[in-house]
């Protein structure tokens, strides 16, 4: 179901071969490619002295980059959404049909893949801050018998290595082909089941000694959830997160295989054919590795609400943006279930990707609060250059000195 690059990690996609008042709307048109932008915020005096003074557009170079995506990358349509103290800048480019050629909408919804790690880590951290799990108790403690055979064994492996990749558990996704799964795009799979293709080979190092990404620890911090709470990982994350945070657009399907409220066509290209609309099939396949639904408006607001402190306490808080190197070029490092990443203008910021048929995105927020969500409809068999436009997208949002952060 993965193409593993060897400094990425594994992502859902690579499966089949290989407002309130707005200050300014825009559309311009290059190489076949429309962009549409939105800006919204605050209506302080300071803001109107802003919106009266002649400037350029904000996030004139993420919008360039949306364009390439479509025009040159070889995405349907793309979308990036920027929010910060002062508002949120909306971008879109391209179509979110490619059969009617409607455009991509702003306010759009939809698959994140494993940005979904994000949501069940917190879950998790807010449980250890209620004294219901610790983090370095083995998972046998809360999933009895449930890791056994081929050198796996959940005794010896505690909930931290879990949630930070170091379990050394194999990915269940290494041995699910995409044409297992497209050839019943709506059959449902039981996380036990999946969990049991990865159990089914051998550890891949003891659990603590190195670092390798697998969903497969996350279909098990899902049924972790499920074990000490009594409520499956989404009704926690509904419960804990969402509702608290106002997240309209966020929701765990379950079962459910399409995507309610304004969304793009998810669609994927396998080898050198054509694109193939993937919008609807069932997530159990992610499951709480992967299987949520959101928004760029949404994303941004749990980004900067995670990372001041809104969702948890100081300690877990700290646990999770403890970090430990990947091993890959970027300078990624990984915490619980969080990611860092350095920023060309100085510093880092903090977020995750996602990849899952139909759709790439990637996020990120910097400890001022300023957070970004980037979103292609096309995956698995987006090109190497729509990966490096997406994060380009998204670096170059975060470190913008023309933005609403600094203007």
């Amino acid at each position: 179901m993965t193409k593993i690059k060897e400094d990425e990690m594994p992502r859902y996609t690579r499966m089949v071969g290989a407002t309130v008042a707005a200050a300014a709307v825009m559309t311009m048109s290059a190489c076949g490619s429309a962009i549409a932008v939105q800006t919204t915020g605050s209506t302080t005096a300071a803001a109107r002295a802003r919106a009266a003074a002649p400037a350029a557009a904000p996030y004139a170079d993420v919008r360039e980059i949306l364009q390439r995506l479509t025009a040159v990358d070889g995405a349907p349509g793309a979308l990036a959404e920027v929010s910060d103290a002062h508002g949120r800048t909306v971008m879109t480019s391209g179509a979110a049909d490619t059969g009617t050629r409607a455009p991509m909408a702003g306010g759009s919804r939809f698959r994140i893949g494993s940005m979904t790690k994000m949501f069940v880590a917190t879950v998790v951290l807010q449980l250890v801050g209620e004294h219901r799990v610790a983090l370095d108790a083995p998972v046998e403690r809360y999933l009895p018998g449930v890791i056994r055979g081929n050198g796996n064994d959940g005794r010896d492996i505690t909930v931290r290595q879990l949630l930070q990749h170091t379990s050394g558990l194999p990915d269940y996704l290494s041995y699910l082909t995409p044409q297992q799964i497209l050839n019943d795009p709506l059959a449902h799979h039981d996380p036990r089941d999946l969990v049991g293709i990865a159990l089914a080979h051998p550890s891949l190092f003891a659990p603590g000694t190195g670092w390798k990404y697998s969903n497969t620890n996350y279909l098990l911090a899902g049924m972790l959830i499920e074990n000490v709470t009594g409520h499956p990982y989404g009704q926690e994350i509904d419960r804990r997160v969402s509702r608290r945070l106002g997240l309209r657009d966020t929701s765990v399907p379950g079962d459910e295989p399409g995507i309610s409220g304004t969304h793009p066509r998810g669609y994927a290209k396998p080898g050198s054919s054509g694109l193939v609309d993937v919008t609807a099939f069932n997530p159990s396949v992610a499951g709480a590795s992967g299987a949520m639904i959101s928004s760029g408006a949404d994303l941004d607001r749990f980004l900067g609400a995670l990372v001041n402190g809104r969702l948890l306490r100081p300690a877990e808080l700290r646990a999770m943006m403890t970090t430990r190197p990947t091993g890959d070029s970027s300078g990624r490092a990984y915490g619980l279930g969080l990611q860092s990443r350095p920023l060309p203008c100085g510093g880092l910021y903090w977020g995750h990707d996602g990849d899952i048929f139909g759709f790439e995105t990637m996020g990120g927020v910097t400890p001022s609060g300023r957070a970004v969500t980037v979103m292609a409809n096309l995956d698995p068999g987006g090109s190497d250059a729509q990966d490096a436009d997406m994060r380009t997208a998204v670096t170059t949002a975060l470190c913008e000195s023309g933005s609403s952060e600094s203007r």
